[in-house]
């Protein structure tokens, strides 16, 4: 008794084989089964989501903090004492980390959309591993080191809500098709519900999200203020060494309005330039004084401190990779600077018309000026020439002593305590400034200055926010911003948001439709159809005929054994592969 199998003539599938092949190394077609996932490969599938989602949190933070790199490496600087630049590794790992785990995401749900079994390679496996461990030990090392720097996801949303919205529209809107597909099913389980559930209400969610938003650039561009002022924050950093004569000169060439710096005092009481309370990170104090490398700048007096070099660190460092960009002119100037003093600076914002912005750092209560600090910068103020009108310092301490002087405050305060305190003046950092906060601040005609403000979106959320003044590390930057990066009305935004939600509940609406009518006609389709509809194709270069199998049962016996006749339909002939048939 001889059995036949249906013959079956398959074309060839690159793509699914490309699929299968990269993700689980199943490239022949023997390999690949469409029946259901095992649970241990659904659960490699949700791991490989979850460190995508997380990476996309990750990537998406490093986006938005390159805003504060300078503030990152000078926090790693302070605990490790070296001078390098620690983003480069984060941003290179992340980068690779979160392109692996994207590619292999992709994959996965063409596994699904396909109908193809879910089987993760080991390798891959691996990979997913050490990719997830890397990303939560840099989270976590980052939330140790750098932990007010999470504010900045908050600060952000202000400006990429709008357009965040957007693409979680298409996101929700493409998984769609996966969704309609799992829940169309002829056979009904709870937990085909319960998926379908879970999506109407992340459906929803995503829909209804712009009710939270708060975005300052949605407004009447009638009512935007004029644009923010550009503080030179310790000049201009990222073109020439901070806290030099250099690095302010071209700060002003480069539009800033004002300049700010960083004051210490020397041990005889002269005020200097100095951000560090060591001198090793932007002098040659190692070579010059090598035993007092770790001493406090403030017990150098002015004849040593004049006597470092403040540039050449820069030129070997390259700190913000701006060094090629450099004229061999400028250059030289870098190479022969010195610690600025804070008189040089005062003549240099005189000149130019410009005010000055101090942050004065208090000498321990160990130096021999610690009582007198205040008369020393007194006294540099008043040998510059400069108007007392044109400098702002901080802290908000001795009030009562700084008479005809600005000073501001960096600490947040109700308008209450300002009142009380007559301050007409704030510093604040960005994450500390919300737009309801400005807006207050500036109707009770409280000046605000909101730092550190380096990138282009950032200066445009506070420009929209009134905010009238910025300090950058990057006044070259925002020079190129003449206008907000987008300014929209509320009833434009309000149209775009309808819009986007109704085509994508209509496209969603099709996609269940016409999953639903693919099932049904897959359900009904006569098997023999398609055997027929095999034999009959003709044979061509793309086409793959599978053996049919012969099962000869020994009826007497009981004894059964199997061979196999192999058709070749191009040639005409069969032959038996147990040596009894042949043509």
């Amino acid at each position: 008794m001889v059995k036949h199998q249906p013959l079956q003539v398959y074309e060839k599938q690159v793509f699914v084989s490309f699929v299968t092949g990269i993700y689980g190394c199943r490239w022949k077609r023997y390999q690949r089964s469409q029946e259901d996932s095992s649970r241990w490969e659904c659960t490699w599938f949700l791991l490989l989501c979850s460190s995508f989602l997380l990476l996309l949190f990750w990537a998406y933070f490093w986006l938005v903090a390159q805003n504060d790199f300078n503030e990152f490496n000078w926090s790693v600087y302070n605990r490790s004492g070296e001078w390098k630049d620690e983003t480069i590794p984060l941003l290179a790992s992340t980068t690779v980390g979160f392109s692996y785990i994207t590619f292999l995401t992709i994959l996965a749900l063409f596994h699904v959309s396909l109908g193809q079994q879910l089987n993760l390679y080991w390798v891959h496996k691996i990979g997913v591993l050490a990719t997830l461990v890397t990303t939560i030990s840099g989270v976590v090392s980052v939330d140790d080191l750098w932990g007010d720097e999470w504010d900045i996801l908050l600060v952000s949303l202000q400006s990429t809500a709008p357009f965040l919205h957007i693409g979680a529209l298409a996101t929700v809107t493409a998984i769609s098709w996966l969704v309609a597909g799992y829940v169309v099913r002829r056979e009904r389980s709870s937990f085909q519900m319960i998926i379908l559930l879970i999506y109407v209400l992340l459906v929803m969610a995503v829909y209804l999200a712009p009710l939270t938003f708060s975005c300052p650039c949605i407004m009447d561009c009638h009512t935007l203020k004029p644009r923010p002022d550009v503080i030179g924050r310790r000049g201009a950093p990222m073109l020439a060494p901070e806290n030099t004569m250099v690095s302010f000169n071209r700060a002003l060439q480069h539009g800033a309005s004002s300049l700010e710096a960083d004051v210490a005092l020397s041990v005889e009481g002269v005020p200097f330039l100095m951000r560090d309370s060591t001198l090793r990170r932007t002098t040659d104090v190692s070579k010059v004084f090598p035993s007092r490398q770790y001493e406090d700048a403030s017990f150098f007096n002015w004849t040593e401190l004049r006597s470092l070099n403040a540039g050449q660190w820069f030129l070997t460092s390259d700190p913000y990779w701006t060094v090629q960009t450099l004229t061999a002119r400028d250059r030289n100037r870098i190479r022969n600077q010195t610690v600025c003093s804070l008189v040089e600076l005062l003549r240099l914002a005189a000149r130019a018309n410009s005010s000055v912005l101090l942050n004065i750092r208090k000498p321990p209560p160990q130096h021999p000026r610690s009582r007198n600090w205040f008369m020393d910068t007194m006294w540099a103020v008043q040998k510059a020439g400069i108007s007392q009108k044109r400098v702002t310092w901080t802290p908000d301490t001795d009030r009562g002593r700084v008479r005809g002087f600005q000073q501001a405050s960096h600490e947040k305060l109700s308008m209450a305590e300002i009142r009380q305190r007559g301050i007409t003046s704030l510093t604040l950092h960005y994450s500390k400034a919300s737009h309801k906060d400005i807006q207050e601040y500036l109707a009770n005609n409280i000046s605000v200055n909101v730092y550190p403000v380096n990138e282009p979106w950032l200066y445009s959320l506070l420009w929209c926010s009134g905010v009238p003044s910025v300090s950058s590390d990057a006044p070259q930057v925002l020079r190129k911003v003449p206008y907000p990066i987008w300014l929209m009305s509320q009833s434009a935004y309000n149209f775009i948001w309808m819009a986007s939600d109704l085509v994508s509940l209509a496209i969603i609406f099709v996609i269940f439709g016409f999953q639903k009518w693919r099932m049904s006609g897959m359900q009904n389709y006569n098997p023999e159809q398609i055997m027929l509809s095999a034999v009959n194709h003709r044979a061509g270069r793309n086409v793959n005929v599978m053996k049919e199998k012969l099962i000869f049962t020994d009826l007497n016996n009981g004894l059964s054994s199997t061979e196999e006749l192999s058709l070749h339909p191009e040639n005409g002939h069969a032959t038996y592969s147990g040596g009894g048939l042949s043509r």
